[in-house]
């Protein structure tokens, strides 16, 4: 039976927009700029390395602990470059100042194949749309430069809420906002756990976007999984 849904939320990072190049390639072409050299295979490292610790003492962003999130990414963006030999504190605040900015810009995202038109038809077919994602308050500025905000009625960040997904409460919001019960609300995403298990729990129908490779989720009946965005139709209007 077709599934009677009235709002679609929808993941962002690797569901709409995806990174135009790997973050060790920006951050180094970033210290190039300033005459530094450094290889962009152990700037990637170094992120992952740093963020994850950022993360693990500050989750989301360090909200509710007096650090702001461009404070925050800020912090990230130097101890990545120090973990990879770069000391120079004026050449670090001025790098890390910088690629902040540029994170906010289409510069960095590009849209996901079918992402667009696959919204432009959801659209069309009156469901109400909104964003969740763990994302920092950029988010906003990075969806309008890329030319996709204008499809949701709201944009639900970690940051802004106080909760990030998994935490059922940022589903919730999406709900109250959206005006609908859960049981006539999807949420699409990339994420089993923070996306299509997390919705599933507070009751909404979830999801999951596989590309084809990635493998298979042990307990996601093939009618949730989307290998691309253009599938999404045909699997809610059947």
């Amino acid at each position: 039976a077709m599934l009677r849904l009235r709002l679609l939320t929808w993941d962002v990072k690797d569901t709409l927009l995806r990174l135009r190049q790997p973050v060790g390639e920006s951050y180094a072409a970033e210290a190039r700029a300033h005459g530094v050299r450094v290889q962009p295979e152990a700037l990637g490292q170094s992120f992952r390395e740093a963020y994850g610790a950022q993360s693990r003492r500050f989750p989301n962003y360090g909200r509710g602990r007096g650090l702001s999130s461009q404070q925050w990414w800020v912090d990230v963006v130097k101890q990545t470059f120090r973990l990879s030999g770069v000391h120079e504190d004026g050449v670090l605040t001025l790098m890390a100042e910088n690629l902040y900015h540029d994170f906010c810009s289409a510069r960095n995202w590009e849209v996901l194949p079918g992402a667009g038109e696959t919204l432009s038809r959801c659209c069309q077919r009156s469901f109400r749309m909104g964003v969740v994602s763990n994302f920092d308050n950029r988010l906003e500025n990075v969806l309008s430069q890329c030319n996709l905000r204008h499809h949701f009625e709201f944009v639900l960040t970690s940051e802004d809420v106080g909760f990030a997904k998994p935490d059922r409460r940022i589903f919730e919001e999406a709900l109250r906002l959206g005006g609908v019960p859960p049981e006539q609300a999807a949420h699409v995403g990339d994420d089993y756990a923070r996306d299509y298990r997390a919705a599933r729990a507070v009751g909404m129908h979830g999801f999951l976007l596989r590309a084809a490779g990635q493998g298979k989720e042990p307990g996601v009946p093939p009618e949730h999984i989307l290998p691309t965005l253009s599938h999404l139709l045909a699997l809610i209007e059947k």
